[in-house]
């Protein structure tokens, strides 16, 4: 016990006090400190016995006794102090205080990890929200603004076939929103770190003080100034660097300690995932867009004397293609037409559409009757390379297509095992023409039949592929749509043109599926004009 000596009784009293974690320190009525324990000595060396508490050199207690309070929290001497004042006999008082400094830093420490994992969390999501390659950009900059910074920029490459200078784009506290330029390697080389972060520099990022920017204005705001704090990450990716993240603080902010040069890292790192990520998307979905213009069914062209119409629906595929189609080519007296479905769907079907298509795009120039040019396209499809292996097949319709003296058309076809195409009558009477045939591209040995068709003036012709009459739906139990619907539609529908009458078909076949999954959809109606 330091301070003033105790009677030799209360000698065990004072070895308990001495021996406490807590520093305590008893008054008089008057506020008078009339004893401390060692703890006390050494927490609050000001406090002796004799001293007025509400006058001593610890301001927070001398307050807390000034004002009655019962409780006081201060720094002192380097240390996190928390009191607690108790009453005692005799209007006397007693102060409990205790060292909160490792707690303090331990609740400090829990709280900056919570905020930490918050961040990275909402960095995540909003980063891995955005597919496309501008949006990533412009969340890798807003994201950090101002937890980690004041101002963010990422410096990155654009893809081809833009220019080879690097680009920036910027995000300070008071932007509007984000703002993009064009940076010369001459500013980026005048910048220490930034060209090897670019070149996918993985060292661990450190501050860069009283940083040497004057080359580097452009990308900052015009009242920004000079930053107090830089600090430059690499934004890796598997595929090479996606880019670099320059961070800056105001002068009158702390510098990066530590652990906001590893949290400036781990943000890099995903914001460089996140943006390869959306650069890979964007490669692809111009792939598929490039692939989709060439397999999509083609504009039709207009042919003297007739007119015609066609219609399309993928099964479920974002990108529209699939494995039916249907193509127009005119020829001398008229047209050669071809519809077909490959079997499978999606991309794979759609590849072998492709190759179909392009195949008769060649043949037909030195084969255009129907039943002969499709035994030249079933001999090319099984003479490609791996088409054994790939055991695809391709029901098809092949027909030509001659105006008549009379008005009308004559049509001859040629069937590989597709569904009978009707002719609707002017009438209304719906006969179905059965060609027959087997798929084309599945056997060495496939034959191939052939018939001949007259429309008269008002009469239509419809070649559709299953994907129609298997399609699944139904106000109850799920059912194809079926043969007698379909007829029933043409029936209702006769006297139609081309056009309005396959787009009825496709709203009740729409209306049937009501959303449900379903097979490729092709038509093609023609009529004389």
């Amino acid at each position: 016990m330091a301070g003033v000596a105790l009677p030799a009784d209360d000698r065990l009293a004072r070895e308990l006090l001495d021996g406490l974690a807590e520093a305590v320190v008893t008054i008089d009525p008057a506020g008078v400190v009339t004893l401390v324990n060692a703890m006390a000595a050494e927490l609050l060396p000001e406090l002796t016995p004799g001293v007025v508490l509400a006058g001593c050199r610890v301001p927070a207690l001398a307050e807390a006794a000034r004002d009655g309070a019962d409780t006081f929290e201060t720094e002192h001497l380097g240390r996190r102090l928390r009191g607690l004042r108790r009453g005692l006999a005799g209007e006397r008082g007693a102060w409990y205080v205790r060292d909160v400094t490792e707690e303090h830093a331990r609740t400090d420490a829990l709280l900056t990890e919570r905020s930490r994992t918050a961040f990275l969390a909402q960095a995540g999501s909003r980063l891995g929200l955005s597919l496309h390659r501008d949006q990533t950009l412009r969340a890798a900059v807003a994201l950090p603004v101002p937890y980690l910074a004041d101002v963010a920029v990422v410096v990155h490459r654009p893809p081809p076939p833009a220019e080879d200078e690097p680009h920036w784009i910027r995000y300070a506290t008071g932007d509007a929103g984000p703002i993009t330029g064009v940076a010369g390697w001459r500013t980026v080389e005048s910048v220490p770190g930034l060209v090897e972060a670019l070149d996918g520099d993985l060292t661990a990022p450190s501050p860069w003080l009283d940083a040497e920017l004057a080359d580097l204005a452009e990308v900052l705001p015009a009242d920004f100034g000079r930053p107090g704090t830089v600090l430059i990450s690499p934004m890796p990716s598997a595929g090479g660097p996606a880019g670099a993240l320059v961070l800056a603080r105001r002068p009158d902010r702390a510098g990066f300690d530590q652990r906001e040069i590893a949290l400036a890292r781990e943000f890099a790192g995903r914001a460089g995932a996140a943006l390869a990520a959306a650069e890979l998307y964007g490669e692809q979905t111009h792939l598929a867009r490039v692939l989709q213009n060439s397999l999509l069914p083609p504009e039709l062209p207009r042919l003297p004397g007739m007119t015609l119409a066609g219609g399309y629906r993928a099964a479920g595929d974002s990108l529209r293609i699939g494995g039916d189609f249907y193509d127009l080519f005119p020829t001398g007296d008229g047209g050669l037409f071809a519809l077909g479905d490959v079997c499978g769907k999606g991309v794979g079907a759609a590849v072998l559409t492709g190759r179909v298509r392009q195949s008769l795009q060649t043949l037909r120039l030195v084969e255009q009757r129907p039943r002969e040019l499709m035994e030249l396209l079933n001999r090319a499809l099984l003479d490609a390379p791996g088409a054994a292996a790939r055991a695809q097949f391709t029901t098809l319709l092949l027909g030509t297509l001659s105006r008549q003296p009379d008005g009308g058309l004559l049509v001859r076809m040629a069937g590989g095992g597709h569904p009978a195409p009707l002719v609707i009558r002017a009438g209304g009477g719906i006969d179905a023409v059965r060609v027959g045939g087997m798929p084309v591209g599945a056997l060495t040995a496939a034959r191939f039949a052939e018939v001949e068709v007259r429309l008269a003036p008002g009469d239509l012709l419809l070649a559709y592929t299953d994907g129609v009459t298997e399609a699944r739906g139904g106000p109850t139990e799920p059912a194809m749509f079926g043969d007698d619907r379909l007829r029933q539609a043409l029936a209702s529908g006769a006297g139609l043109p081309p056009a309005a009458l396959v787009d009825r078909v496709l709203q009740l076949v729409d209306e049937w599926l009501d959303g449900q999954p379903h097979d490729d959809i092709a038509m093609l109606a023609v009529a004389a004009a």
